[in-house]
């Protein structure tokens, strides 16, 4: 799996001009499935996105959880993370797992992130989103959790 996790001030999901799921401080996430990947990777990525440290404490030092600021996770899956732009100028999306495959991979890694106490809302599999995010710092970590193409 591939995930971006961004630190953000207010994050929101509209789909045909209606507003589907928003947040006020917390993280923006975008899950990229990738061909192969298990269970084990839906936890491994949840818990990561969890147990990230990036939000300031009293001296300014990254050094707060999400869960120590109550903050809130937006959840959204997005198979073009896992494009391949190295050849040519269209990317291959050929490492993306197939929809049956990702869909119940993205919905465990949100329920996992649920299961850790974190508020989790998220986009709509498989439809055209509008996502508007405002990223705080700017902060963005990316993360996988194995092999890549």
């Amino acid at each position: 799996m591939r995930i971006v996790v961004q630190r953000v001030t207010r994050a929101s999901v509209t789909v045909n001009n209606e507003l589907i799921s928003a947040i006020g401080k917390g993280f923006m996430v975008l899950i990229g499935v990738q061909e192969g990947d298990t269970e084990k990777d839906a936890l491994l990525a949840a818990d990561k996105i969890c147990g990230l440290r990036v939000f300031e404490d009293a001296e300014g030092k990254m050094n707060l959880g999400i869960t120590d600021i109550g903050g809130q996770v937006l959840a959204v899956s997005q198979f073009t993370l896992l494009g391949d732009a190295r050849k040519g100028k269209r990317p291959s999306f050929i490492a993306a797992a197939r929809p049956e495959i990702a869909d119940p991979l993205y919905e465990k890694c949100v329920s996992r992130i649920r299961e850790n106490g974190v508020p989790c809302k998220t986009g709509i599999f498989q439809t055209d989103m509008q996502v508007e995010l405002v990223n705080d710092g700017p902060v963005t970590i990316l993360y996988d959790t194995g092999r890549l193409f």
